[in-house]
């Protein structure tokens, strides 16, 4: 139990559940407790212990749940939260009608307000689900401009940290392409010594973004920057890329010098065999997102071949919800049913969420990001799910797909705040976000309704 580093906020000790440390060899600790103070843990260790050495200490009860470190979401649409309900006004028959039918219509019908609604009703999203660090990637063509200040403003209110994106596409024109690019950067440059909140730069997928843009993105970013892009996730980037540039999506990134640790390309269903070389030997990162390629019916990436190649493979929603441990049971079931194999996925989905953590680091400057220490940043959550069976480091993975991706979260602290109690929000009120965002609705739904679906019409013929 390492000595405590020194601050003047008031010490919180976390009691009375079952603490999992997270990080590369997660430990199980039966009977502990998590003290901190101000933003950072400063000690872990028996709850009789932790009682005496801050007896004045606030105490929060963990009601005999699963203690994880806070959740993080390597792939996020907040945007998306204004298209439940919403049925394109014909039923898409492949991916390129749900991008043409309802996303690039949605996404061209926000207004700043509910881009900032949508954050809003994401961030509570997140802190209902015990995810207190998430990767977004946003697009409103219509307000470029500001519109990733006016996310960060949400999940500073909120209280979660995040790496910010906006999605550079020329689907809609050039000149669009290179205002998003400037949103990037600005943002970027704005918030390179924020202690909570991060940019990099944000591509659509390679058959909307032209070898022009490319170019201009590859000149401009500053160095060390990343880059978060979907690649493969239908045919459908291949072929177009193919046709239109010549080039396949990871040549095309290759070429142009952004692959790198710092690459996400999310989702990679479709990569070659020597794609995936590629990707491994740039050490780029390829983020799973298994609920949305079920619900878009673009296939199924095998995440244990994938890994046994030599890729860095990690977890994301895409904007489906905000819950990471049902994800991460999502991508175990889905490994079974592909392979139809009942042994499949605990060979590599365990790393899953232990990879979100490493590249989190990477990008907030935070070296002991998703692990219960000292020192470590103060984010916790709290899974209603008392284990009912003998809990080790051997069977956690086991517990965590089986029970807490089906339970309730408790509690979530974020940098030492208390963002959920007792299931209660404690910084934002869902029902008064949810009310606004209902009065915000019919006017969004009626300009979406309104905007023809999407031309590629910059694409060469």
């Amino acid at each position: 139990m390492s000595p405590e580093p020194f601050s003047s906020s008031p010490v919180q000790i976390l009691h009375n559940g079952v603490v999992c440390t997270g990080g590369a060899e997660p430990e199980v600790l039966n009977g502990n407790a998590v003290a901190w103070s101000g933003d950072r843990i400063v000690a872990v260790g028996p709850e009789a212990e932790l009682n005496e050495r801050f007896p004045g200490a606030a105490r929060l009860d963990a009601r005999g749940g699963m203690v994880l470190p806070g959740l993080i979401n390597l792939h996020h649409h907040l945007y998306s939260a204004f298209a439940r309900g919403l049925a394109p006004a014909t039923p898409p028959r492949d991916f390129g009608q749900v991008l043409d039918g309802l996303w690039w219509r949605l996404d061209r019908a926000l207004s700043p307000e509910t881009v900032r609604l949508s954050a809003l009703l994401g961030a509570a999203d997140c802190i209902r689900w015990g995810c207190t660090t998430l990767f977004d990637h946003h697009a409103s063509p219509t307000c470029i401009r500001g519109s990733l200040s006016t996310i960060a403003e949400a999940l500073e209110e909120a209280g979660l940290s995040a790496v910010l994106c906006y999605e550079i596409s020329d689907r809609n024109g050039h000149h669009e392409a290179l205002a998003g690019l400037d949103e990037n950067l600005e943002f970027i440059a704005g918030h390179q010594d924020h202690p909570s909140l991060r940019g990099t730069v944000g591509l659509h997928a390679s058959f909307t973004v032209s070898d022009e843009t490319l170019n201009a993105m590859a000149e401009r970013r500053p160095e060390g920057c990343g880059c978060h892009v979907h690649v493969a996730e239908d045919r459908l980037d291949l072929q177009v890329s193919e046709l239109a540039f010549g080039a396949a999506p990871v040549e095309r990134l290759q070429r142009w010098g952004l692959l790198d640790e710092r690459a996400l390309l999310v989702h990679g269903i479709h990569l070659t065999a020597a794609d995936r070389a590629v990707v491994a030997d740039s050490c780029s990162v390829i983020v799973h997102c298994p609920e949305s390629n079920a619900n878009n019916g673009v296939g199924r990436l095998d995440v244990e071949r994938v890994a046994a190649e030599g890729c860095t493979v990690a977890l994301g929603t895409d904007g489906m919800s905000s819950a990471m441990l049902r994800s991460l049971r999502a991508a175990v079931l889905g490994q079974r049913a592909g392979r139809r194999d009942p042994a499949a996925g605990f060979a590599a989905c365990p790393q899953l969420m232990t990879t979100n953590s490493t590249i989190a680091r990477r990008f907030l400057d935070e070296p002991l990001l998703g692990e219960i220490e000292p020192g470590a940043p103060a984010d916790l959550c709290v899974v209603d799910s008392p284990p009912p069976t003998p809990i080790s480091a051997d069977n956690l993975f086991g517990h965590l797909v089986y029970g807490a991706s089906e339970a309730p979260v408790r509690h979530t602290i974020a940098r030492g705040r208390v963002l959920l109690e007792d299931f209660r929000h404690m910084t934002l009120d869902p029902l008064a976000i949810a009310e606004e965002a209902r009065r915000a609705a019919p006017g969004l739904w009626e300009r979406f309704h309104a905007i023809d679906p999407a031309r590629c019409d910059w694409l060469p013929t």
